[in-house]
């Protein structure tokens, strides 16, 4: 895969043209879950991700898995911010209540409060747990199997499995904290 003590790091740009449809999968699948939450199409959400992966630090890559994780909390990031705005034009509004569960995706469609306080506690587990973020970011923003997630953070499936639990339950605790 790349990620042995002699492959030399490979930039944003090069992996970006080497990965570009599976980049146009992650967010086609994204925004197909978050309805018409962010007004992005696929092309659009691909292209932010290019410039925030391009925006000047020269980051490295591993290997691809590193490289699509980050695109992932990039896409997070991205998706994020337009629902911060998207929910600062309607101010506050009549918006529903969110739950973190297995069928998260659908209930945040047309809900980008319930997207914001997901990224407000995902930020507060980040001091305690970054992992679990790193997990969630995967699975959830960037539409990862376990197995692919636990081939870029170089543990096991089961313990993705076990960290993806742990994750939705305190940030269910921390949501429900917020009510």
């Amino acid at each position: 895969m790349g990620n042995d003590a002699t492959s030399v790091p490979l930039g944003a740009d090069e992996l970006f043209g080497e990965h570009y449809r599976e980049l146009r999968r992650m967010a086609h699948g994204r925004l197909r879950r978050s309805g018409d939450l962010t007004l992005l199409d696929t092309t659009s959400l691909v292209n932010e991700v290019y410039l925030k992966l391009s925006d000047g630090s020269r980051q490295h890559f591993r290997c691809r898995e590193h490289f699509l994780a980050y695109a992932s909390t990039a896409m997070r990031s991205i998706i994020v911010d337009f629902a911060r705005a998207r929910s600062a034009e309607r101010r506050g509004g009549h918006l529903a209540d969110v739950t973190l569960d297995t069928v998260l995706a659908e209930q945040l469609a047309g809900n980008p409060q319930g997207l914001v306080e997901i990224d407000d506690a995902l930020k507060q587990l980040a001091a305690t747990e970054p992992r679990l973020v790193c997990v969630v970011e995967m699975r959830f923003f960037g539409g990862f199997s376990e197995d692919e997630i636990a081939a870029a953070l170089d543990v096991s499936s089961r313990t993705v499995k076990r960290d993806w639990d742990k994750a939705r339950l305190m940030l269910l605790a921390m949501l429900s904290e917020g009510e």
